[in-house]
């Protein structure tokens, strides 16, 4: 069942992944909480169901993209009892996993470069491909007792969900590899001082501050949004000659809309701004 027969009445607590769009907010729970939300290949697929449609509908309802967990914890992963039941019956071959795991890379792909701003809410844990997936977020807001776990060298196994690509770029290279390496929790508190999350957010009023923080870009340009979160995703990876083409060809896109030419007769008139971060309160 895909994400836009979720809002047409569908019985919603049966579906792996529950959308929601309000308030120009498209709001995405992964809803496996007997599992921890771990996840399956129905959550994937519905997961990318519910990102396509936030696309298409970028600039029109759609401004901001909140990712988040039901039950109490955010992603647990991968599936470990399934990894279990399939060792039993004699494995996977390597091919095909490799290609079960390239099946699963354009979501994750899709997550990291959707031309919206994404905030990730985590309340629990946050681990392996689930901490990667918190991660994906443009914003990771936690909750005091969320922990984030690249927990793959405890069964092991290397990170995936694109670990080896966000971790380091977050919290450098040698943090990336002493978190790969043991395994271990990192709670809230920590992974903000690490550089690895946004903020930490109440417990009791996680969500609403959430949703009041995404609130902030409902009034922003998408394109411009859009145009600067695809250049500043490419950036440590082209040279300066060619990130000052994209900055050329992506400002001559954003002087072209209509949000621009308000902001800049609302500016000269010395009217109120049409987008001002500093205005929201949290």
């Amino acid at each position: 069942m895909g994400a836009k027969e979720q809002r047409s009445g569908t019985d919603m607590s049966k579906q792996h992944v529950i959308y929601e769009v309000s308030d120009e907010i498209a709001t995405i729970t992964l809803n496996r909480p007997e599992a921890r939300n771990a996840l399956s290949t129905e959550m994937r697929e519905q997961l990318d169901e519910a990102l396509n449609d936030a696309r298409d509908r970028a600039g029109d309802d759609v401004k901001v993209v909140l990712i988040t967990g039901a039950g109490g914890a955010f992603c647990a992963g991968g599936d470990v009892k399934g990894m279990n039941n399939s060792q039993q019956d004699g494995g996977v071959e390597a091919n095909a996993s490799r290609s079960r795991m390239r099946s699963s890379h354009s979501t994750i792909y899709n997550l990291f470069h959707i031309e919206l701003p994404v905030i990730t809410l985590v309340d629990g844990a946050a681990a392996g491909a689930g901490c990667n997936l918190a991660l994906a977020g443009d914003f990771v807001l936690a909750t005091p007792r969320a922990f984030f776990m690249q927990a793959f060298a405890r069964i092991g196994l290397v990170p995936d969900w694109s670990g080896f690509y966000i971790l380091p770029r977050l919290v450098g290279q040698m943090r990336a590899k002493e978190l790969v390496f043991s395994g271990r929790r990192v709670y809230a508190e920590e992974a903000k001082e690490m550089g690895m999350i946004y903020d930490v957010v109440s417990q009791d009023n996680a969500m609403a501050e959430a949703r009041a923080f995404a609130g902030r870009f409902r009034n922003a340009s998408t394109t411009a949004i859009g145009v600067a979160k695809n250049v500043l995703n490419q950036s440590y990876n082209q040279d300066h000659r060619t990130l000052l083409e994209m900055e050329a060809a992506g400002q001559s896109i954003c002087r072209d809309t209509a949000f621009h030419k308000e902001a800049v007769r609302r500016f000269a008139d010395k009217e109120t701004p049409l987008y001002d971060w500093e205005s929201f309160e949290r």
